[in-house]
């Protein structure tokens, strides 16, 4: 569970420019780098990230504070927004219109394992529900050699649809993926 069992503070923003150094950082250390196989230097964070800072990519990167310290990166975006996403899932799984599909990642390795993915996960979903309302499904793969990520997905209510070949972001992976989905809740019925 989180540290003490008590509930951090979870919020975000949007990524700026000024936080490519954090996220070079980040993006550097082994346990974010093994399966956020990004180019972690300067110029590829700006390339990477640079953008979104500029309202030209459809997805959101945001940077996740937790308690005011930051702590996380979560990215954002419906599936159709990128086509070579959407053709990926759609050879696994059905997906719906406006479904949107979620990527994480904690920065402090010593967070890992005490619930604060799961907490964060869960946050986000939420907030899917009311800044997306045409979406009905958060579909998400993850590398199947990833247990605690797509375990994560599994304590924050999302449950394993399919397991199938994707791109995996780290070439060392094999392509195995666990594709985990949620619906939006249902709405509570009214009582007359």
């Amino acid at each position: 569970m989180v540290e003490n069992d008590a509930v951090p503070s979870i919020e975000w923003r949007p990524v700026a420019e000024a936080d490519f150094p954090l996220l070079s950082d980040w993006l550097a250390r082994p346990h974010v780098h093994r399966y956020w196989h990004h180019d972690h230097t300067p110029e590829g964070v700006a390339a990477d990230f640079g953008p979104g800072t500029r309202g030209e990519e459809a997805g959101e990167d945001l940077l996740v504070f937790v308690d005011g310290a930051p702590t996380a990166l979560v990215q954002r975006a419906r599936i159709a927004d990128y086509p070579e996403d959407l053709e990926e899932f759609s050879r696994i799984v059905d997906v719906p219109p406006g479904a949107v599909t979620i990527d994480y990642l904690i920065a402090d390795q010593s967070r890992i394992g005490q619930g604060l993915g799961t907490a964060i996960i869960r946050a986000v979903v939420a907030d899917t529900w009311s800044k997306y309302p045409e979406c009905t499904a958060i579909i998400v793969s993850v590398v199947a050699g990833n247990i605690a990520s797509w375990r994560a997905l599994e304590k924050a209510g999302f449950r394993r649809i399919a397991e199938g070949d994707m791109e995996p972001d780290n070439p060392i992976d094999p392509p195995l993926h666990v594709i985990s989905r949620i619906d939006r809740p249902e709405a509570a019925p009214r009582r007359v």
